[in-house]
């Protein structure tokens, strides 16, 4: 107990030293999220903290603005009935939010806690019979809305959600209460029992509910305190983003904040005293990243596979000297070791770097020291290729139980490993299973499933976190994922297979956009392939192939050869029982709102199956 006590406190302590010279010894410690607002006002009050884009234009707030809006909302909140109520999960007030990443949406995080009401972030891309779940579940008092079409698909569901009482938008909408008519007047008297209730909340209080994106059944209320939270952001900033220097930096924010990745991320932003910028959506990445310039951003696996796709794109339309300079580029960069490289070899990069890679920096801003990757497992190849290029992919794991993160690679080289998802955070220990499962203990590990002990008891066992994921500790310091245990399955013969390694080798192929192996109770595996269709298009071209129909381009049997090869390229990485031995090209992308994909990105696999059930049946013919 006493070495898990002093495990505890590792965090804290280059944090601590880095703030000693700036704040009172009372506010050395913080216990709470918001706490990140009085730190910062000692330290930096007029620095930009968060921005966004409104008409085309970055609108910033400060470090004095963000805090002192929090504390008038956190007013109005309580002069509109929102309260901490008795304390208790069950008893305090919920607020829900449905809104895309902008300030508005950590000032309401930062209001409701100071409060002692919990909040409870709601995915955009929400199905009705979901939502409904959700806020009935929670109770929810009221909730914040981006938008007119949210608030609509609200507005349509009230009637189904007794509790829910109040709605408000951020962005105008006729009808709706805007969210700043909640604000108090700078000098209202609320502020002040704002604060009295502020000084009141501990580190084990509740801070927010999140429920998981429900792939198989209702989804479950995950309950995290302060003190989870922090213990994660804390040791995130002594051991993984102290190294970057990412303090007084820029970084781009597009993750949904919904999720506990960008959210305790977003927290050692804060903390860091690092300005937050909020990409307008998905599609405007690109250019973000242009203007904005930052220092660090988190993505997830599916995203930066885009990135390298279009490189790759225009690597292909170069001719010439340019063309041969670029795959002369590239396959030094499918070379690279963390360590070990001849000096020729690094001679040869250091050109490279100059010529080709150069480029690929100023396409991510310019100043990028690092992406820090999480949410699903990374392609090896992407992150060797990425970070011969200068841009160091840091690939972390996690899961929302866990606050979130358990292990992720860092910035100095000796704490990398390709292949892994890198050292242990400091506080969270981790034992493998007999069955290779990974287990979890620390001060990240939730308070528990809302309202659902008995689901509670299944996976958290004297203090242990049944992950669900199969792993191993290479070296005794990394550690390995080797696939999801509900993913794994078994051949008719008897064999597992796991699906999530060969998955991520089928799409290495710049022919392959994305791919699920399947095979459970069969002969042997199968896959159902999605193709990068861009890319396939180019090649149909090159061979007289007609491609102004999809279906009937990937059924030509030139491309069904195309494939064959690439898939038997791979099979003999594998075991035999590994191996894909038949395939089906799909026609379209899987996508969120197509239902093939979580919010993070992760393969729905039941409902792939689902849909494509008769494709798998001809496969299985």
């Amino acid at each position: 107990m006493i070495f898990v006590f002093i495990d505890l406190l590792a965090p804290y302590r280059k944090l601590l030293y880095i703030w000693s010279s700036s704040f009172p010894i009372a506010m050395q410690q913080p216990r709470r999220l918001f706490d990140c607002l009085p730190l910062l006002m000692q330290r930096q009050p007029d620095n930009v903290l968060l921005a966004g884009k409104e008409n085309g234009q970055w609108i910033t707030h400060s470090v004095r603005e963000v805090k002192d809006t929090a504390e008038r909302l956190a007013a109005g909140l309580l002069q509109a009935g929102i309260s901490k109520n008795d304390g208790t999960a069950e008893g305090r007030d919920k607020i829900a939010i449905i809104c895309k990443n902008r300030p508005e949406w950590m000032i309401i995080d930062l209001a409701v806690q100071q409060i002692g009401a919990i909040l409870t972030p709601v995915y955009p891309t929400i199905g009705d019979p979901e939502l409904v779940f959700v806020l009935n579940d929670a109770k929810a008092k009221a909730i914040f809305v981006n938008d007119k079409d949210l608030y609509q698909k609200v507005k349509n569901l009230q009637a189904q959600i007794p509790t829910l009482t109040k709605i408000y938008s951020i962005e105008p909408v006729e009808g709706c209460s805007h969210w700043k008519e909640l604000l108090a007047s700078p000098d209202d008297p609320a502020i002040d029992r704002v604060r009295t209730i502020a000084a009141g909340i501990e580190n084990s209080d509740l801070a927010t509910i999140i429920y998981t994106s429900g792939t198989t059944g209702n989804p479950k209320g995950v309950m995290l305190s302060h003190n989870n939270i922090l213990s994660n952001v804390l040791s995130g900033i002594d051991c993984v983003f102290h190294d970057i220097g990412v303090s007084g930096q820029k970084s781009l924010s597009f993750l949904p904040l919904n999720h506990i990745f960008e959210r305790m991320v977003t927290y050692v932003y804060l903390f860091s005293g690092t300005s937050i910028y909020y990409a307008e959506s998905l599609d405007t990445i690109g250019e973000n990243l242009k203007e904005v310039q930052p220092t660090l951003f988190t993505t997830v696996p599916r995203l930066l596979e885009k990135v390298y796709e279009r490189i790759m794109s225009k690597g292909y339309e170069q001719t010439g000297l340019k063309k041969k300079l670029f795959f002369w580029a590239h396959a030094l960069a499918e070379q690279f070791e963390l360590k070990g490289k001849s000096p020729w070899y690094q001679l040869q990069l250091k050109l490279a770097n100059k010529l080709i890679f150069s480029k690929w920096r100023e396409g991510l801003g310019g100043n990028v020291r690092a992406i820090v990757t999480g949410g699903a497992a990374c392609q090896v190849r992407l992150i060797r290729i990425f970070t011969a290029a200068g841009i160091p992919i840091l690939e972390g794991y996690g899961l929302t139980e866990t606050s979130p993160v358990i292990g992720v690679n860092r910035y100095p080289i000796e704490d990398r490993y390709f292949g892994t998802v890198g050292p242990l955070l400091d506080g969270v220990q981790v034992r493998i299973a007999e069955d290779g499962e990974i287990l979890c203990k620390g001060p990240n590990v939730m308070m528990g499933y809302y309202k659902r002990p008995d689901v509670t008891a299944d996976v958290l066992k004297d203090g242990w976190f049944y992950t669900g994921d199969i792993g191993t500790m290479v070296d005794s310091k990394f550690l390995k994922i080797t696939d999801r245990k509900k993913e794994m399955f078994k051949t008719s013969g008897g064999k597992y297979v796991a699906p999530l390694p060969i998955e991520n080798k089928l799409k290495e192929s710049l022919y392959i956009e994305q791919a699920m192996v399947i095979g459970a109770d069969k002969k042997f595996a199968a896959a159902l392939i999605v193709p990068a269709f861009a890319r396939l298009k180019d090649w149909c071209k090159q061979q007289g192939i007609d491609t102004s129909n999809v279906q009937a381009m990937i059924g030509h049997p030139k491309v069904l050869e195309l494939y064959k090869g690439l898939v038997d390229g791979f099979n003999p990485q594998f075991n035999h029982v590994e191996q894909v031995k038949k395939f089906a090209l799909l026609p379209t992308d899987w996508g969120i709102d197509s239902g093939e994909l979580t919010p993070k990105m992760s393969l729905r696999r039941k409902v792939i199956m689902e849909k494509y059930g008769k494709e798998i049946e001809n496969i299985y013919a």
